[in-house]
């Protein structure tokens, strides 16, 4: 499997989003909070990141932190193993993480995903 992300393995539109927070079950992995749902059917997996306006007034960290997490799923999306998976990652905290914290929360985050969504 390639490491990248392309357009179509990105959640889009206001009722997939929100049809995801309705079905999907919630976690948490340190300052990320994640939605996911599996069942879509398709033959890869969608994710939709998410950064509060309320934590984070400035559009310039808003956008690095949302790179920094797409980044560190590109790198680490095969951890979920299964197909059809919906994914929605909040950065829940008051501090910008660096790369690497932020990279290992997400890894956290997919083994997690994965091993819920590999059980019958």
């Amino acid at each position: 499997m390639e490491a990248t992300l392309p357009k179509c393995e990105r959640l889009s539109g206001k009722t997939a989003a929100a049809d995801l927070v309705a079905r999907g079950k919630w976690g948490r992995e340190g300052c990320l909070r994640f939605c996911y749902a599996a069942g879509s059917g398709l033959s890869y997996n969608r994710i939709i990141v998410s950064v509060p306006k309320k934590r984070f007034r400035r559009a310039v960290m808003r956008n690095l932190l949302k790179r920094r997490m797409r980044e560190a799923y590109r790198l680490n999306k095969v951890l979920v193993g299964s197909e059809g998976v919906d994914i929605l990652f909040v950065y829940d905290c008051s501090d910008a993480l660096g790369s690497a914290l932020l990279c290992e929360d997400l890894k956290r985050a997919l083994l997690y995903i994965g091993e819920k969504c590999s059980r019958p």
